[in-house]
């Protein structure tokens, strides 16, 4: 729900070291047998090291990349950076501790594992919700958007990681607290004190860190792709299959959405409100290691099916230089005045392709042509010439 560590709390766990210093006390746990540790310690391997890579290679490629550094870009750079110190501070750390079946960094490594690694959880779930309800204002807005405004994208990263530092505060000051979990290889909110204190925090961590953002991810996506279907409605295959491309998109963030953090909120809140070994140590270490693989899944979903990227990336890789992208703007509806008559121009078809000018000369008519795509020119019947007229745009670039 808001860190991806290796289990959840249990009452028969080791208790963390009571002295602060690097190494860590008490027994391995007898709730997981040493090859269950193993096996642990070589999931968390495996996902910290590709989410590592997959992170590095996205703020590589942001760096070394002019064009990729558009308003939209940073917002998924802002998940990046989550993932990649996820994958710096939070798993070696758990994986060091499966390997030696017990925490080794104290009370207060356990305490400061607990706090970063919740807010980085919560720094890339606000994000993404952050960017869906972006995406959406961007499909329905009355004008095409700048592409160079970096304001409303850099408002929303500073709201996603005040948002998560505001969550993962309390704990500290006395709204639940930070402990070991599960097996006792990693550290989180305290989710098996069934106290008033606790339970509070609990649940207004599951309803405004879980819930909340899948709300918006949900009503964002789906109203985009509804006004892609409606427009291509009226529009060519290729706006179909640009609709079937969009629903595919929406279907894959979602499933890896609830894939990687619905079993992990469901466990914690089993946790904390069902009997205290409801939930084994065993079982709750499978919805951990889905969420801590949310590191590895979002750059491969928000930033290698991004076309603008891929292109950049298989550039990158060939040591060549990348091919230019395309802009589209669609779906909008344009007004004329004549004298005599009411006409306009309906352009619900497919986007519009816009080239770049390739002389001084057409400069002037080509950023014309970039504001009023082609259209078909009809004629109002008289009863429909007040009716309100209501305009979809959309712009993007690939």
């Amino acid at each position: 729900m808001i860190v991806s560590n290796a289990s959840f709390g249990c009452p028969s766990c080791p208790a963390v070291g009571e002295e602060d210093g690097g190494g860590g006390t008490g027994e391995a746990s007898p709730s997981l047998t040493r090859t269950g540790h193993l096996v642990v310690a070589v999931c968390l391997g495996v996902i910290g090291i590709l989410g590592f890579l997959n992170n590095l290679i996205v703020l590589t490629l942001f760096c070394r990349y002019r064009m990729l550094r558009s308003p939209i870009n940073c917002m998924l750079v802002s998940i990046s950076v989550s993932d990649l110190l996820v994958s710096l501070l939070g798993t070696p750390f758990s994986f060091a501790a499966s390997t030696q079946g017990r925490w080794l960094i104290g009370r207060s490594g356990c305490v400061w594992y607990g706090f970063v690694n919740a807010s980085l959880g919560i720094v890339s779930l606000i994000t993404l919700a952050v960017l869906s309800y972006e995406r959406y204002c961007t499909i329905l807005g009355t004008t095409a958007a700048n592409s160079r405004s970096y304001g409303p994208a850099l408002l929303g990263i500073c709201f996603s990681w005040l948002y998560a530092v505001a969550w993962t505060v309390p704990p500290l000051l006395g709204w639940s607290s930070y402990g070991p979990e599960g097996p006792g290889i990693s550290c989180s909110v305290d989710w098996h004190t069934q106290t008033a204190n606790n339970v509070s925090y609990i649940l207004c961590l599951f309803l405004f860190c879980l819930v909340l953002p899948f709300a918006v991810i949900l009503y964002s996506y789906s109203r985009l792709l509804l006004a892609v279907r409606q427009v291509s409605r009226v529009s060519t295959p290729r706006s179909r299959r640009r609709e079937q491309r969009v629903l595919l998109m929406v279907v894959t963030m979602v499933t890896c959405y609830l894939l990687c953090w619905l079993p992990y909120g469901v466990v914690a809140l089993l946790a904390t409100f069902g009997p205290r070994d409801a939930v084994g140590p065993e079982a709750s270490v499978v919805p951990s290691l889905l969420a801590k693989s949310s590191t590895v899944v979002n750059p491969i979903i928000y930033i290698f099916m991004n076309k603008q990227f891929y292109r950049f990336f298989r550039a990158f890789l060939s040591c060549s230089v990348p091919k230019q992208g395309s802009s589209y703007i669609t779906s909008r509806t344009v007004h004329t005045a004549r004298r005599g008559n009411n006409n306009h121009r309906h352009c619900l078809g497919p986007p519009q392709f816009i080239a770049p000018p390739t002389r001084q000369s057409d400069r002037g008519s080509s950023e014309n042509a970039n504001h009023v795509p082609a259209c078909d020119a009809s004629q109002d019947s008289p009863g429909t010439a007040g009716r309100p007229k209501v305009n979809l745009v959309a712009y993007y670039r690939e």
